[in-house]
């Protein structure tokens, strides 16, 4: 071999190991730095729940139970969260088998969260459950409100709709206040939304309302915006057809199967993680609210729903759980 393929080989040679060694630090890095930046994410995560269990603990520590406890412990507020009242109402009437739970006034109806947080500062009921915080007069009402679990607005179309992509929320706040009609305009077939929107006394009316259109109006109602007198999620599923879009609680659909959820930026509300760490946008707190000077009782319901057990019911119903 001549002096020059020699020198050429050996550059070659030198080439290969100095592009290897590269590529592996490379490697290195990359793999380092996914590491290091899911444990940043594990931390951040760890030390917001570690916040919020301390935030919680220091509201329930703050209730003055001075009050003589009821005969009756009675409840009323959301419409959206009575299957997990009517099972922690079973579990803690095991627990204080002379104590009844009542949710929803009259007769076991609960009348939504702004009624339901009415009748507690009128006196006419003890707690009320709520989907969302409590507003500044009623803050200085005297009423303080626990976070006890969490929940997700899915927006829904039918499962046999052409449409397979998902939305912005830019796109579903334009949907529904009717400033994008045809599915053609997000990706889709040439073919008209037909907006099926919920009942205006519904919870989750005005919390969509609040978070996607931020507070600004829905479109009128039309040949394509169709607006639901009672809330009622099954009758609004099968509304959907091949055109319809809706949305719903996650809890309340878990099992339905004439629909398809749809992802909002690129991320479903089926994800748990996604909910807990509030990434999901239409993602929304559910609360129990008292008077800040309550009775004993009242303070051993939330703190029940607040326990390891009270927390599984909450998972059981669907939701997830804060603690």
């Amino acid at each position: 071999m001549s002096k020059e393929n020699k020198k050429e080989t050996l550059t070659l040679a030198l080439t290969m190991l100095i592009a290897t060694g590269l590529a592996a630090g490379s490697l290195w890095y990359l793999r380092g730095s996914f590491v290091f930046n899911q444990s940043i994410q594990k931390t951040d995560d760890s030390q917001n729940q570690q916040l919020q269990n301390s935030t919680i603990q220091n509201e329930t520590s703050s209730l003055d139970t001075s009050l003589p406890n009821p005969s009756v412990l009675t409840i009323d507020g959301s419409m959206t969260m009575v299957t997990v009242l009517k099972q922690l109402q079973v579990a803690f009437l095991l627990l204080n088998p002379s104590l009844p739970v009542t949710y929803g006034v009259p007769y076991g109806k609960p009348n939504g969260t702004d009624a339901g947080i009415k009748n507690l500062i009128d006196g006419k009921v003890l707690m009320a459950a709520s989907c969302r915080q409590l507003k500044p007069e009623e803050v200085q009402a005297g009423l303080i409100s626990v976070p006890i679990a969490k929940d997700a607005l899915a927006v829904i179309v039918g499962s046999n709709n052409l449409y397979k992509g998902g939305l912005t929320m830019e796109q579903l706040k334009l949907i529904f206040q009717g400033q994008i009609t045809n599915w053609l305009q997000v990706g889709g077939a040439n073919a008209p939304i037909k907006v099926i929107n919920r009942s205006l006394n519904s919870d989750t009316y005005t919390f969509f309302q609040d978070v996607v259109l931020l507070g600004e109006a829905f479109a009128p109602d039309g040949i394509n915006f169709k607006t639901f007198q009672k809330d009622e999620t099954t009758s609004i599923s099968r509304a959907l057809g091949e055109d319809g879009i809706s949305y719903a609680s996650v809890s309340q659909i878990k099992n339905d199967k004439s629909f398809r959820i749809v992802l909002i930026d690129g991320i479903s509300p089926t994800n748990k993680s996604a909910v807990k760490n509030a990434s999901y946008p239409i993602t929304k707190v559910n609360y129990l609210a008292t008077r800040q000077k309550t009775t004993a009782v009242n303070k051993q319901f939330i703190d029940f729903t607040l326990s390891p057990q009270g927390q599984q019911i909450i998972n059981r119903a669907g939701l997830i759980a804060v603690q």
